[in-house]
């Protein structure tokens, strides 16, 4: 058995990856006895089998049988008065074996012609019925083309994406351009139809990739955009085709292991409907041109398959015929569902990874099989698990974000979300927290899009974003003070008149039920939401100033709330100095105010800062030992506003001056030190005094204010 590298069969573009398959597929179907089998290596196409390369180029040279391509419902197809039937002829009028299925081909396309009166391109009627009667008369050689090529269904012919409107892709003409490629490296006039002496160097130019004269400007359409010439082609302003025959030939071979199939749903009564092997609808998001125009104008998308173990043909055509790609029960239906799928493994065991294609308009009017990501089959619990358990409000909450009526705000966070999950899918095992984060506050985006949208979204009856699983905290978790905090604010709870207030009720109008079943739902009483277009300092005091009004409905001598997870001096004194991303920090903060707590929850753990960072100020420290959870030996401070109010609107001393009066007498032993801190310090201060701490952050934070309260070792 030898094994022979083919570097010019490569992943992409297209043409490359069908040519790969179309020498696998007519070298199985041909030449059995070699018993060859395929696979692929990085970026070429292993081809084992008992041909060495000689061999290989003896075969294709002296004994491939072509394919019969012909396609008489086309206009251009070399069957019509009007069209270029010079190589149509000249194969019907060879003697040579290797064409002799061809030539039955063409004589019954013709009598199918003759038998419907045709003497131009047929109208839509009686292409209809053009189609059933090549169907019908065709011999099985040629069937493979025409189940390629089209389906017919209860709603007429359907082509599928690979070869355009049944073999035809704007002007160009797939077959008659078949032919006249193989009249090109074949000498029909010769009994035998041998390999012309050019077309023996081309040959080494398309298996092995070396350098070769005679490329001929003539179209390969959607299949290479490279070689197709156009403006900007090269290094002047245009340039012509540069086609080696053998290309457009062998690709074409390839293409007719993707036949389609028609399936119909045993429990519906819809008809039957257009299935090919993974190919899913178009998804403008995950590649460097992204655009949401993309969608609106691309036919379909196409994963390639890539795998790394050697196949017989019978194995490679089952996988085709199969073609299937899941999103937990149902089937994947875009580009970003198919993502999806391969990080859940719902795809076909020994795939190693994805080519995606995505059929794009990317030269006037024409398309172009646009290679636009590779994707390595791999489980991601994010993905398959995390966001699993809100699948069903992602697919409602896009099927109404790209509606032409969709507010700007929310479309663009439906394209932000759609480029998260395909990050999320492409990224490495051990380094999937970056994009995991960014998926998570992309779920906030959103869940922030609608409630800025209150109008639309009622008017669309989408509901808000169910709880998340605590879980997120810990796959997205970073070092950084702006992800610490937002968790540490998220995890904050209170109970008021059995009702539960999580940070999230602040945020939009919401009601959120907490445990094993958690919900949420739109609230049209909410009186305790703030506006969030603003700096994170003003959306911290606002929401204190209402948490500060529960806590009075309350009653009590402390402050009420507690914490899922505590937040860390030196991110707190981050925040007061101002070397926080103010921005960043909001979006977290909506992202992780979705998730929920439950009792039998294991706590996540967040990495903690270095231990040499900066403490926050003393003044800090003040006014925190007011608004402490808990303090030690039960001690308690009741709740005064007046000193959170005074702090907050910049009148740092007299702030600090009520918070030692009520520290001392609640008898707290602190040191007298009147601090006069004012403006945007003090304010910031005041909104630090929300983030939740523990007893040893406690202690951390307020021991330089209070050493004697800290005098005995702090519980972690």
């Amino acid at each position: 058995m030898h094994t022979l590298p083919l570097p010019g069969c490569t992943p992409t573009p297209l043409a490359a990856y069908l040519k790969a398959l179309g020498l696998f597929r007519v070298l199985s179907q041909q030449r059995p006895d070699a018993s060859p089998r395929a696979y692929w290596q990085g970026n070429s196409f292993m081809l084992v089998s008992t041909l060495d390369g000689d061999a290989l180029r003896d075969f294709l040279i002296h004994h491939y049988a072509p394919s019969p391509l012909v396609a008489p419902w086309n206009g251009g197809s070399g069957f019509y008065p009007k069209d270029n039937t010079d190589a149509v002829e000249a194969i019907a009028a060879s003697s040579a074996p290797r064409f002799a299925a061809y030539r039955d081909t063409l004589t019954a396309a013709r009598a199918a012609i003759a038998s419907l009166a045709l003497i131009e391109k047929p109208d839509a009627d009686r292409k209809e019925r053009l189609l059933l009667r090549c169907r019908n008369t065709f011999s099985e050689t040629a069937l493979d083309w025409l189940d390629s090529a089209f389906v017919l269904t209860e709603d007429g012919a359907k082509y599928p994406p690979l070869l355009g409107t049944g073999g035809n892709d704007g002007r160009l003409e797939f077959t008659n351009n078949f032919m006249q490629r193989l009249c090109e490296l074949f000498d029909l006039a010769e009994h035998a139809a041998p390999a012309t002496r050019e077309s023996v160097a081309l040959l080494d130019n398309a298996l092995f990739a070396t350098p070769a004269r005679g490329l001929s400007d003539k179209p390969i359409g959607q299949f290479s955009p490279a070689v197709g010439g156009g403006a900007n082609a090269s290094t002047g302003f245009d340039a012509k085709s540069t086609l080696n025959p053998w290309d457009f030939v062998l690709a074409l071979e390839g293409a007719l292991l993707f036949a389609a199939a028609t399936i119909k749903r045993l429990e519906g009564t819809e008809p039957g409907q257009l299935v090919y092997p993974f190919c899913v609808q178009a998804s403008g998001s995950g590649y460097g041109s992204s655009a949401s125009a993309d969608e609106k104008d691309a036919r379909c998308e196409i994963w390639m398959p890539l795998w790394q173990a050697p196949v017989h043909l019978v194995e490679l055509q089952t996988l085709l015929a199969e073609g299937r790609a899941q999103v937990g029960k149902r089937p994947a239906k875009n580009g970003v569902d198919f993502a999806r799928a391969i990080a859940s493994l719902g795809v076909d065991r020994g795939i190693g990874e994805f080519q995606r294609y995505g059929f794009h308009v990317r030269n006037g009017l024409a398309y172009f099989a646009t290679p636009l990501q590779r994707l390595r089959v791999q489980r991601d619990s994010v993905t398959s698990d995390l966001l699993a358990a809100c699948d069903g409000w992602i697919q409602r909450f896009f099927s109404k974000a790209k509606a032409a009526n969709s507010p700007g705000s929310v479309a663009r966070a439906a394209r932000r979300l759609e480029s998260a999950i395909l990050a999320q899918c492409a990224a490495a095992q051990t380094d999937h927290r970056p994009t995991a984060q960014e998926l998570l506050a992309s779920l906030g985006d959103c869940e922030r899009a609608l409630a800025t949208s209150a109008k639309w979204t009622g008017e669309n009856y989408l509901k808000p974003l169910p709880p998340l699983p605590a879980a997120w905290v810990e796959a997205a978790c970073s070092a950084d003070p702006e992800f610490r905090l937002a968790a540490s604010l998220a995890s904050l709870g209170l109970w008021v008149n059995k009702q539960f207030f999580p940070l999230r009720r602040h945020l939009e109008p919401v009601k959120v039920v907490p445990g094993d079943s958690a919900w949420a739902d739109w609230d049209d009483d909410a009186a305790d939401v703030v506006s969030s277009d603003c700096d994170a300092t003003s959306l911290l005091c606002a929401i204190l100033r209402r948490r500060l009004l529960l806590a009075q409905k309350l009653g009590g001598d402390s402050w009420p709330e507690y914490a899922r997870l505590t937040a860390w001096p030196a991110d707190i004194a981050a925040f007061i100095e101002g070397r926080f991303d103010e921005e960043r920090f909001i979006r977290l903060l909506w992202a992780l105010s979705l998730v929920t707590f439950r009792d039998e929850d294991r706590t996540p753990r967040l990495p903690r800062p270095a231990p040499d960072d900066a403490l926050p100020p003393a003044f800090y420290g003040q006014l925190k030992l007011c608004f402490a959870q808990k303090l030690p030996e039960d001690r308690q401070v009741p709740v005064t506003p007046s000193i959170f109010h005074l702090a907050a609107s910049g009148d740092g001393a007299r702030a600090s001056e009520q918070a030692l009066r009520r520290l001392h007498a609640s008898s707290i032993p602190v040191a007298h030190v009147h601090i006069t801190l004012s403006g945007r310090a003090a304010e910031r201060s005041a909104a630090a005094l929300l983030f939740p701490l523990w007893d040893s952050q406690l202690r951390e934070a307020c021991e330089p204010v209070a050493r004697h309260l800290f005098s005995q070792p702090a519980q972690v």
